[in-house]
This record gives C-alpha cells, sequence and structure tokens, in this order.
C-alpha cells in the first residue's frame, strides 16, 4: 500500500500482519479521494474502524485540518502509530483506542466535541451489525457530529445478504460508486422541511 496523492505522496504505507485487517484498496481510495478533493482541505475527518490508517492518512496528506482515528484492535493501533512514525507525521491527529461506539458516545455527552466535516467508516464487511450500529448512531447524533455540508462515507461489499439502507435517521444516502467486490455510500444530513 502507499500513499496516493499530497504530501506523502507515493510513501508506502503497512496493513497489519493477518486476515482480521482489509485495507482499503490504493485504487478505492484514489477513488474515494477523487470525489471528496473539494472538501478535504482544513476538514475535521473521522477515520472509524481505522485498520491501517491509510484513510486518514490520505486525508493528511491531502490538507486535512484534523484527523481522528478510531480503532480498538491492538495490531491495528500499533500499525497506525507505525505509519504515523514512518511519515514523521507529528501533529494534526487523535488515535481514539477505545472503539466506535464509546468515541460516538462522547456526542451525547454535555460537552460534545467539535463536529466532523467528514466521517468514513469500514467495519469489516461481515459485520453487519457494526455497519447498522454505526450508521444508526451517526443518523441519531445527526448535527451534533457531523457539520451541515458535511459527508459520511461507508466502505462496504458490492453485493450483500444485508445492505445497507438508505436512510438512518437524518442521514440520507446521496450516493454509491462500485469497484470491483466493494462500494462507497456517500450520506449527508437531510435538510429540514
Amino acid at each position: 500500500m502507499r500513499v496516493i496523492a499530497g504530501t506523502y505522496r507515493s510513501r508506502p504505507i503497512a496493513a497489519p500482519a493477518g486476515a482480521s485487517t482489509r485495507p482499503t484498496s490504493d485504487r478505492l481510495r484514489e477513488t474515494l479521494f477523487n470525489v471528496l478533493a473539494p472538501k478535504v482541505e482544513g476538514a475535521r475527518f473521522a477515520d472509524l474502524f481505522a485498520g491501517s490508517g491509510a484513510v486518514g492518512i490520505e486525508a493528511l496528506s491531502r490538507g486535512a485540518g484534523h484527523v481522528s482515528f478510531v480503532e480498538n484492535a491492538n495490531p491495528a493501533i500499533a500499525t497506525i502509530r507505525a505509519n504515523l512514525a514512518s511519515l514523521k507525521i507529528v501533529t494534526g491527529f487523535r488515535i481514539d483506542t477505545r472503539g466506535v461506539p464509546a468515541a460516538l458516545r462522547d456526542f451525547s455527552g454535555p460537552r460534545p466535541p467539535e463536529p466532523w466535516d467528514l466521517i468514513f467508516l469500514d467495519p469489516p464487511y461481515h459485520a453487519d451489525q457494526a455497519y447498522a450500529n454505526t450508521l444508526t448512531n451517526l443518523g441519531r447524533l445527526g448535527a451534533a457530529i457531523l457539520t451541515p455540508s458535511g459527508t459520511v462515507i461507508v466502505e462496504h461489499q458490492r453485493k450483500s445478504l444485508r445492505p445497507i439502507a438508505d436512510i438512518y435517521g437524518s442521514l440520507h444516502r446521496t450516493r454509491v460508486l462500485e469497484q470491483g467486490d466493494a462500494a462507497l455510500s456517500f450520506y449527508q444530513l437531510s435538510k429540514p422541511a
């Protein structure tokens, strides 16, 4: 794997050993960031189920203002740290090792953090409940977690026995891009009536 473009272009990044993490392919990351290009500069970006951190690192390379890597698997956390260190990235990010449900609970508290402009999530393809729970929580939190023009992007299997829905609370799907066995679904906040 490598960083596709930006400050760290063509620099290699590692993936955690074993089959439990499925990194987003270089080609799919390139497609994703071609779509997101006008929104990345200065953005607050969340990389949920971050795995190797490749998506969040790509966002930093392309000028994101801040990236939150949310991951609770120790091998993946070690890989994210090693990738950031190898690229000499020392600022502009946070690694949240509590996992996605705990990170999202912060937004329900008395002092929620600043909302994100872009949220990317990529649970293991077989983790149907992780997709449903995370998207349901994001849709419930709505404007507390996402800026008004913000976007949630979900990487998922193109064909699944349990496809993800078009609507989760205040989030509605606006676009689907398919590439090989993978797909990217883009969600935005519903406009008030």
